[in-house]
């Protein structure tokens, strides 16, 4: 490792897209926490698993935004405290995504309910806060965080790399629960796949004698896609950071590659967006009412009344649409 390290310089474009991706990352955070206040009926135990998530990519995203923002050029203390509010989000962004996948997989797979569940949540918060919260301060409080030269960062402060076991505390603070969930996530959502197909085939068997047989295939094929696209977008989004990792450790100058640069700033920073496109704007009964909702707040007409006077009901739900979010057997459709 060098004991000067030469800073990955940044130009506007690298910057403007990065802040860009903060943006949109936090902007889909903050819609994904305001559909959960909304809609109380939305309220699944997977979804209250999800806005944990939002809030730390939320975290996450305004910590790299002031770091990119300032693109530190040495040691501050604003670089660590910056430091230290990004490592205990994405830290603990890690923790709630496996979180989600390791519930999907008890609630689907193993069924489990009640009393059990509640205490695994529990478990869920003291690990997923509790971990990243005494690593950070231990980091701190040991001078670990500060100033890395963008080599393994964008523009922001992470681990001082002439810290004393900068190695290490990289992979405490971060990357050993990158490359774990790297493995964790598409075992978890594996099994769970493999678990939805012998229930098609179990269905199927019966399908002649099922009145209503069209719904769970139906429902679980949407949420089917959606297991696949949580662990790929995960890896897609956090490989390009393990790639300068690995780079920096060999001290390879392709790791000021402005590509790869790019890449990672989008990748650390875009994890909000990415859960916002999955269960916002590709669940069709969160979308509907989200147009809806601004449908009325653009309308400046009176809601339509009945003969009586009294307002109209709202028209019914297709079916399929609001049993996606319920606490229905399984959990199944709450992905």
């Amino acid at each position: 490792m060098p004991q000067a390290p030469q800073p990955t310089v940044l130009v506007p474009s690298e910057r403007a897209v990065v802040l860009l991706s903060c943006a949109l990352s936090a902007l889909g955070s903050g819609l994904l926490v305001a559909t959960h206040a909304l809609w109380p009926d939305l309220r699944s135990r997977a979804r209250r698993l999800l806005l944990f998530l939002s809030l730390a990519d939320l975290l996450s995203a305004a910590s790299y935004f002031y770091g990119v923002l300032q693109d530190f050029a040495g040691p501050s203390w604003d670089c660590v405290l910056q430091g230290a509010l990004s490592t205990f989000a994405n830290t603990s962004s890690f923790f709630w995504t496996v979180a989600i996948a390791f519930y999907l997989y008890l609630s689907i797979v193993r069924a489990s309910r009640g009393p059990r569940t509640d205490r695994l949540f529990w478990a869920f918060h003291v690990v997923s806060w509790g971990v990243p919260l005494v690593i950070t301060v231990a980091a701190v409080a040991l001078k670990k965080i500060g100033y890395d030269a963008s080599d393994v960062s964008v523009g922001w402060c992470w681990i001082d790399l002439e810290a004393k076991d900068p190695v290490l505390w990289m992979l405490l603070t971060g990357k050993l629960w990158e490359m774990l969930a790297y493995i964790l996530l598409p075992l978890l959502y594996l099994l769970v796949r493999k678990h939805i197909n012998r229930a098609h085939t179990a269905l199927s068997e019966y399908r002649p004698i099922l009145s209503e047989e069209h719904r769970l295939p139906r429902r679980c094929s949407v949420a089917d896609k959606k297991l696949v696209l949580i662990p790929l977008i995960f890896i897609c989004l956090r490989v390009w950071s393990t790639v300068r990792f690995v780079l920096t450790l060999c001290d390879s100058p392709a790791v000021r590659t402005p590509v790869l640069v790019v890449l990672h700033g989008i990748g650390n920073t875009f994890q909000g967006g990415a859960n916002c496109i999955m269960f916002v704007l590709c669940t069709r009964a969160v979308r509907t009412r989200l147009f809806s909702l601004c449908c009325c707040c653009c309308s400046s007409q009176p809601p339509t009344k009945s003969p009586a006077g009294t307002p109209k009901a709202p028209a019914p739900s297709k079916p399929g649409e609001s049993q996606e979010f319920q606490g229905t057997s399984g959990e199944l459709p709450s992905t």
